[in-house]
């Protein structure tokens, strides 16, 4: 039985592993169907992501969803809204993640409690949030979650199986070359997927290929003819810059037990650069607010890893960014533990903190219980800013414009901020304190805290901020525009104009019987 508009198709981009190019196919194919003038929308039923963003719910309010379907929100160039992620799971550490249903947060599970009592009600609103983008929309370009294959939840599968089954999707698989053994990745999915599940394949995409596409013919000649499914593209290694779903993308480390530095390939110098600093807190979260700062040239973003044995972590930083937190409270403790706050007091360059980050700078946290830490009710924070954060189980998401006070690390930024607030907890001042982005922040000379995630994003704000940088580094900015102005739509190229090039230079659409797209 299935539930969509018969007039509506549904494609359904799954993957044979998790990070596979899924979310690029989805929105390369959004904004190239949008360009050819198809009403398009994108999907995921279920996502697993701390990148959130905020959109419109069904009600008129606002809610959450993952930033990968906004990202493809952007690219079908329509308005970002909870019908295309209508379930969010955002893990919180130990086996636990807060469970987000059409935008709004239902509560915090471990999997086999969300399983037991809540996976109806998720599907429910899957299907439902599904039947109201059909009604609006011609084509639905439904991203897959993880593997397709994992066979252990193909009974509860919401994201793969059962959208493939509501949807009924016709279903085009990405498989990652870069980790190696494509082929067999395929034809291993392929075994294992459930025969009404497999009947709906239309057809496979090779991702990040390197090299001449000639050399995989005799294997792509092999597993059409023992799968009957066409290989309908190899797409080429060419991260066209959109932002990223979750900390898989984050830079690796050093080798050598040192940071994962983004913003390297501009060309700048090396000793003509600064470095910004951002403390991989352990349920990082939202560390797309760092991808603007990262194509600023001569800006390096080096994810600092949280270890105890390294004598100087911010020896060679220039500026400290402390990123969103799904657990504030557990996330100060390792930051705690690893000696890097007591690193972050002594620090004496710009200091900025964004939501988790804001709550980590300040004096204390009061009502920590609710993150989970039991019996302990008040935790002393870093000590940067003169703030008190308190935490009930309120959450507030909302989009948010702030008035700019250039004070502080952004000295002399003017005009109006724009951005989005997901949190709980609710900050207030302990002593005098500069409000520099509205009533719920806070900058000393040295260091700021605010709540507005996408506040890199704003150019005058980013500006201000790299340049406090590098004069504070005492050397010259580089005089070269930004890679991009922090939102992949600002170029004249943009990243989804990019990520549809690539799909319409590699993918045969017509081979995967989806020819009516073209």
């Amino acid at each position: 039985m299935t539930d969509h508009n018969l007039d509506t198709e549904t494609i359904l981009v799954a993957g044979t592993a998790s990070h596979a190019g899924k979310s690029t196919l989805v929105a390369g194919l959004c904004r190239l169907l949008a360009r050819r003038g198809v009403s398009v929308a994108p999907f995921k039923a279920q996502n697993m992501s701390n990148n959130a963003r905020v959109a419109l719910t069904p009600d008129g309010e606002w809610g959450e969803i993952g930033v990968s379907q906004h990202v493809q929100a952007r690219a079908a160039q329509i308005p970002a809204t909870t019908d295309m992620n209508p379930v969010l799971l955002k893990p919180r550490g130990d086996g636990e993640s807060q469970l987000v249903i059409n935008g709004g947060a239902v509560g915090h599970f471990a999997a086999g409690e969300y399983y037991e009592s809540h996976w109806d009600q998720a599907r429910d609103a899957a299907v439902a949030a599904h039947r109201r983008l059909a009604a609006d929309h011609d084509v639905i370009v439904a991203e897959g979650a993880g593997s397709i294959a994992e066979i252990n939840l193909h009974d509860r599968d919401l994201a793969n199986v059962e959208c493939a089954r509501f949807a009924d999707a016709a279903i085009v698989i990405a498989v990652d070359i870069e980790r190696g053994g494509a082929f067999a990745s395929l034809y291993g999915t392929l075994e294992l997927l459930p025969d009404d599940v497999r009947e709906r394949v239309a057809g496979a995409v090779i991702t990040k290929f390197r090299g001449d596409p000639a050399l995989l013919e005799p294997g792509i000649e092999e597993i059409e003819a023992r799968t009957e499914v066409p290989i309908v593209g190899v797409v080429p290694h060419d991260d066209p810059g959109l932002p990223a779903e979750d900390s898989l993308s984050l830079p690796d480390a050093d080798g050598e037990g040192g940071p994962g530095v983004s913003g390297t390939d501009d060309g700048v110098p090396e000793e003509e650069t600064v470095r910004i600093a951002v403390p991989r807190l352990p349920r990082i979260s939202n560390f797309t607010d760092l991808t603007p700062l990262a194509r600023e040239p001569g800006v390096r973003v080096a994810y600092v890893p949280l270890d105890a044995t390294l004598d100087a972590p911010l020896a060679d930083a220039d500026a400290v960014v402390l990123p969103g937190s799904k657990n504030t409270v557990d996330d100060l403790l390792a930051l705690r533990e690893a000696g890097l706050d007591e690193a972050i007091r002594r620090f004496e360059g710009p200091i900025v903190g964004i939501c988790g980050g804001y709550q980590l700078l300040g004096e204390r946290i009061t009502g920590a219980d609710i993150e989970g830490t039991g019996s302990e009710s008040t935790v002393e924070g870093v000590g940067v800013l003169p703030v008190e954060t308190h935490f009930s189980p309120d959450k507030r998401v909302e989009r948010v414009t702030r008035t700019v006070a250039g004070v502080g690390p952004l000295a002399g930024a003017t005009g109006t901020a724009a951005g989005y607030e997901i949190h709980m907890g609710r900050s207030s001042p302990t002593g005098e304190t500069a409000r520099p982005l509205g009533p719920e922040s806070a900058a000393t000379g040295r260091a700021l805290g605010t709540y507005l995630h996408g506040l890199f994003e704003n150019g005058a704000v980013r500006d201000a901020f790299v340049s406090t940088v590098f004069e504070m580094a005492d050397e010259s900015r580089p005089t070269e525009p930004s890679r991009s102005a922090g939102d992949p739509d600002d170029t004249d190229r943009s990243s989804y104009d990019r990520a549809a090039d690539l799909v319409a230079e590699n993918v045969d659409l017509a081979a995967a019987g989806l020819g009516e797209l073209e």
